[in-house]
Formats: C-alpha cells, structure tokens, sequence
C-alpha cells in the first residue's frame, strides 16, 4: 500500500516539466563539476605516462556501456527516484526487489551527502585559491553553507530549475572549451614529450595503477545518469532519458580528455601531480594571475552548479521510497503548489552540509565501490529480468545486447578488485549491515522472506 502525504489541493506526483535539453544539463552539469579540477593531480600520482590517457579512456568506454544499461531502465521505468523502482520490479516488488530496493535507498543514504558534499568541499578547496589565507574550518564553513544554499534555491518548481540548469550548463562548456582550446594554443611540444616519455609511477604496478586511474575517471563521467532520478519529472521519458544519458557521455569524455591534454602540454607533468587546483596553476601559466582568478570563478560556478542538479536527483530517492511505503511517510510529502518533495528535499540537503565537516577526498573509492556493490551490478541484471518480462514493451532497446552488459559487469568487478582493502570492507560491511537491518524490519512486518502469519 503506498504512503503517500498528500495536502488538500496538492498534486499527487511532481509534473513532467523537464525536456530534451533540460535532462542533457541535468546530466552535463552533474558530470562537469569539481571531478577534474581536483582529480587529475591524483590520476597522475597514480599512474604517470601516457598509461594514464588509457584510465580515462578505459573509464569512458565503461560508463558508455553502463549507461545503455541506465538508458534502458530508464526508458521502461521512468519514474523519479529511478534505481528504487528499476530494482523493485526486476526482483520483484514483494519478494527479491524488497531487499534489493532496500539496499539501494540504504546505500543513498550513506552515500548521498558525501557525494554532494564532496562537490561543495571541492567549491570550497577552489576557493582558497583566491582566498588563500582560508583556513580548514572556514572552507568547511563554506562547503555547508553551499549545500544549503542549493536547498533553498531548489525549493521551487522544477521547471525553474531546468532554465537554471540549462543556462549554467551553456557557460560551464564554454568555459570548458575556453581552457581547452587556451591549451592547444599554448602547447609545448616538448613538456607533452616529456609526459609521454615518462614511465609508469604506480606503486602497485600498471594493472592496479589502471584500475585506480579508471575509477577515478568514472568518479569524474558520473552524473550520466541524473536524468534517471527525476524520470517522473520528464516529458517523453522514453525517448529523452536514452538521448540525454548516450549523448553526455561521450560529449563529455570529448570535453575531459582535452583538458588532460591541454595541461599536460602546458605543466610538467610532475608539477600537476602535486598541484591543489591544477587549472588555476594551468590557467596562471598561461594567462597570468587574471587567467587564473578567471579560470578559479568558472570552476567555481561549475562545482556550484554540480552539487546543485547532484542534490535535486538524490533528493527524490527518498521520496519514491516513501511514496511506495517502504520510508517514512512524512518522506512523500509533496509542496501543495510546486510539486516537489519538500521533507525529501531539506533532509538530503542539511545532511550534506553535515558531510562538509568530513574529510572526503580519501573516500572515493569507497564511494564508487559501496554503488557498485549495491547498485551497478544489479542494475545490470535488473535489465536481463526485465527484458524476459516485457518483451514487447515500446521502450530504448540497448544496442549489441548482451555486450554491454558483460562489459559493465566485468568492469565493475575490475574497478572493485582494484580499489583497495578498506574500501572493499567498508562497502561489503555497509552492505551486510543493510540487509541484516532489512532482514530485521521484515521479520518484524511478516514480510518477504518470513512467512505471512
């Protein structure tokens, strides 16, 4: 029995107010925020050389080949909160998707706020460029008061907030293709040369070097799949959830791998490796001081932009959960006149803010491992079940089926082998505490698996 809250006068769902081209910035904006900007100093310690190119590149291809996996489930279940019901109905909504809708709302709550906070923690580190005397604390400070600012400015119609979107999408790509295109114009050949004559720096050799560079690339790409989280919030969801997920990725991938480029003919590459805001050093290299002040502003605006659309997507997890009475009800309520999650909403925001006071650049991999293991390779599989069920549904059908979803598994599974002994216990110990907390509600409510008295 669903749980809806719904006020006198109030609209039962969120309206589908979020085309093509909204959708596509959902999507863009989520992708190009703080990622790069803070990441490429840590691939580069990872891996040095051209070997690192492959990392990004390998990362690309994955989430190519997961986001046919999004774009399907997307285009046959678009609804908001979007991986809550994928897993529910492709397990079975009163047997196997309970446990695995579970998981996943589980795991959203714990990952959530790190990763919008990890974005404003990012805003706030760019931020000490031209703040230089800012201290951990204030750009703790900082990151928070980000995170509540973007609660208050998505507590309005979302169809305001997709003009929004759209409009900071358009100057982060130019912005964007500013820096790159201030690289090729500035390129030397002979510090690219050097990066290329370098050879692999990894600790741990080239295959786990690989693997950390990867996942840290798919760290970056990830965001192609916030239109999925607002799937009842878009107009013709069957055609423009495929559209806007395929076509991020690869503009994206275009977008960042020109950045590397750019940088590593410009910086030595020993030099980026070590730097704490690698575009603004790069961008000073070239321009001067103004260059850089200019280039910090637009990744400002960028790392805004992404922990804003990163908090309007997860803010609707919980709402789905409790508008199908699997949370609490006080989750589904709905603003009596906008239409979106209000309770949802404030509660993702204010825990993010929290999540700022945390240390979150060590957490990653841990992150990416935890939704691997929760989410991503079930998703896979939720495709297969879903496929044998409605066969003859009218929705996106994945290309080369089932290629790209043995490429997904094996390079989900490839990443998690790769990421380290603590991340691995950490998300496996997230994992085994979820489903002993589900385990003991079931119990409780005489749900699946237990027995109906």
């Amino acid at each position: 029995m669903r749980a809806t809250v719904i006020e006198a006068g109030a609209p039962s769902s969120p309206p589908r107010a979020i085309g093509f081209w909204g959708g596509l910035s959902a999507n863009v904006l989520n992708m190009i925020g703080i990622g790069p900007f803070v990441t490429i100093p840590i691939a580069l310690s990872a891996l040095a050389g051209p070997s690192v190119l492959l990392g990004w590149i390998a990362g690309a291809l994955l989430c190519l080949c997961d986001g046919m996996v999004w774009a399907e489930l997307g285009s046959t279940i678009p609804e908001s909160g979007g991986p809550y019901h994928y897993l529910r109905e492709a397990y079975g909504r009163e047997k196997a998707g309970r446990l695995f809708g579970f998981l996943y709302l589980w795991q959203t709550l714990l990952t959530a706020p790190l990763s919008i906070g990890s974005a404003a923690v990012g805003f706030a580190q760019y931020a000490g460029f031209l703040i230089p005397s800012l201290g951990d604390t204030g750009r703790a400070l900082i990151a928070a008061g980000l995170c509540l600012l973007n609660t208050v400015v998505l507590y309005r119609k979302v169809g305001q907030i997709q003009r929004l979107s759209v409009f900071v999408s358009a100057i982060v790509v130019v912005a964007c293709a500013w820096i790159v295109f201030s690289g090729i114009t500035h390129f030397d050949m002979a510090v690219a040369g050097h990066f290329f004559q370098a050879h692999v720096d990894s600790s741990h050799g080239f295959w786990l070097g690989l693997g950390a560079v990867a996942l840290i690339a798919v760290y970056d790409y990830g965001g192609y799949n916030n239109v999925c989280m607002l799937g009842g919030e878009v107009k013709r969801p069957r055609r423009t959830i495929p559209m806007a997920v395929l076509i991020s990725i690869p503009l994206v991938a275009v977008l960042y791998l020109g950045l590397n480029l750019s940088i590593l003919g410009v910086l030595p590459w020993e030099q980026a490796a070590h730097s704490k805001a690698v575009v603004a050093d790069f961008m000073q290299a070239i321009h001067g001081r103004t260059g850089g002040t200019l280039a910090v502003l637009l990744i400002l605006l960028a790392s805004w932009g992404s922990a804003l659309v990163v908090l309007l997507g997860y803010s609707r997890v919980p709402y789905a959960a409790a508008a199908d009475g699997q949370f609490f009800p006080v989750f589904a309520r709905l603003h009596p006149r906008g239409g979106f999650p209000t309770v949802s909403l404030v509660f993702v925001g204010v825990t993010s803010a929290a999540a700022c006071f945390l240390s979150l650049e060590h957490l990653i991999a841990t992150l990416m491992v935890t939704q691997i293991l929760f989410q991503y390779i079930a998703q896979c599989f939720a495709v297969v079940a879903l496929r044998k069920r409605r066969a003859d549904a009218d929705v996106f059908r994945m290309p080369l089926y089932p290629l790209p979803i043995v490429v997904s598994v094996i390079g989900w599974l490839y990443l998690v082998a790769t990421a380290g002994t603590s991340s691995i216990v950490t998300a496996v110990g997230a994992v085994v505490a979820g489903t002993l907390l589900f385990l003991w509600q079931a119990r409780r409510s005489r749900t699946w698996p237990f027995p109906q008295p």
